[in-house]
């Protein structure tokens, strides 16, 4: 999944799979999560977010199911 680089102290990328509704989030330390059944607007926000960790950890963390990739 192809990942947009975000200015954050938490988050290094985020991408968004539309056909199967996953967001995929990598940090700063590299580590690479899937977050299942996330709604579009939720990336949307991200990407539009002045601070997309603190947008990450209202509306996607504890929400979603969720797997580490790497």
């Amino acid at each position: 999944m192809e990942r947009v680089p975000v200015k954050s102290t938490v988050l290094r990328s985020v991408g968004y799979a539309q056909d199967e509704a996953v967001l995929e989030v990598e940090f700063t330390n590299r580590e690479v999560y899937r977050y299942f059944v996330v709604p579009r607007r939720v990336y949307v926000a991200l990407l539009a977010s002045s601070n997309p960790g603190r947008c990450f950890n209202q509306t996607v963390r504890d929400r979603y199911p969720v797997r580490q990739v790497r």
